[in-house]
This record gives C-alpha cells, structure tokens and sequence, in this order.
C-alpha cells in the first residue's frame, strides 16, 4: 500500500530529516521524492511504501502533523487512492 506525503512552508534546515528520521522509524520506505525551494517556500512530495509499516495510518499522520507544527509547516499523509480520487481533473 503506497500514500503520498506533501510538506509545504518556509525553508528551513532539518524538514528532510525531520520526515525522514519518521518514516524510517515507522519502517515506512520512501519510493520517490520531489522537492524545491520557490523564493524561500519549500515544497516536497513524497511516494512512501507503507505496508510494512510499524504503527497504525492514523499515529503516523498524527505524527507528520506535531514534526509539522513543531517546524511550523504543513504536512499532510493520504493513502495513494484518496490522493489520486481528490486530484483527477
């Protein structure tokens, strides 16, 4: 089972990490990322493997979202299929 995680908010050092360090310590495998800086706005998608994942969907976008506050960013988790349904023109 694949999702789609979306980070977006002012640069700074340590976003990649940040989501990093939590998705390796879920077991959740990171397949594809984009990521850029547009006039100081950091943008990062990122295509994850989650089904060997150590903890419940739920728990991890909980924790996706406190690293986001705590960085004062948004980020945001969805299974594949729900991100693919909300983005079909």
């Amino acid at each position: 089972m694949r999702a789609v995680i979306s980070v977006i908010g002012k640069d700074r050092v340590g976003i990649i990490a940040g989501v990093s360090k939590i998705l390796v310590d879920t077991n959740v495998n990171i397949l594809d990322i984009s990521q850029t800086i547009m006039q100081e706005i950091f943008t990062m998608v990122m295509l994850v493997d989650i089904s060997r994942a150590n903890t419940p969907f739920a728990r991890l976008s909980d924790d996706l979202k406190e690293l986001g506050n705590t960085l004062g960013l948004s980020i945001q988790i969805q299974h594949e299929d729900i991100f693919n349904s909300m983005h079909r023109i």
